[in-house]
């Protein structure tokens, strides 16, 4: 029981620093990821500007709220997760070349779509961990949840 609640910890802040680190870096520079926005083509340029912040700031109160094994952090993290994959299936499907946006810019010269593929890879691991840190809330009894 020690070695899954070692595992439970881990998963939880792992998957609380990613989305602690994907929020502050967007937050440093909106503007950025204004442009990565727009670019997906989903949203009306009159909610990008708006987007672009309050997005990061969801990202960093769903971060602190799992970190701190509060609710409803979990479930804020794993919708976000799952709009994110929507969109870069999205994004893949119409064929868009375009930077993922999930860390901020990356390197221009990588391979076409390789940062929408990296990142539904990325987020499919973060799902399991989701799912892993759900599966335990439910079956584990609470006297014993980190």
């Amino acid at each position: 029981m020690k070695r899954t609640r070692t595992i439970t910890i881990l998963a939880r802040t792992a998957l609380a620093l990613a989305f602690l680190v994907a929020g502050a870096i967007k937050l440093t520079r909106p503007e950025v990821f204004a442009v990565t926005i727009k670019a997906f083509g989903i949203v009306p340029d009159a909610v990008i500007g708006p987007l672009s912040i309050g997005l990061p700031v969801l990202e960093v109160a769903a971060a602190l709220l799992l970190l701190f094994n509060r609710r409803p952090g979990l479930e804020m993290v794993t919708a976000l997760l799952l709009l994110f994959v929507a969109i870069l299936a999205y994004a893949l499907r119409m064929g868009l070349d375009i930077d993922c946006g999930c860390y901020g810019p990356s390197d221009p010269e990588r391979e076409a779509f390789g940062s929408i593929r990296q990142a539904l890879w990325r987020d499919a691991a973060m799902l399991c961990c989701a799912a892993f840190l759900f599966w335990r809330r439910r079956f584990v009894p609470q006297t014993l949840e980190p």
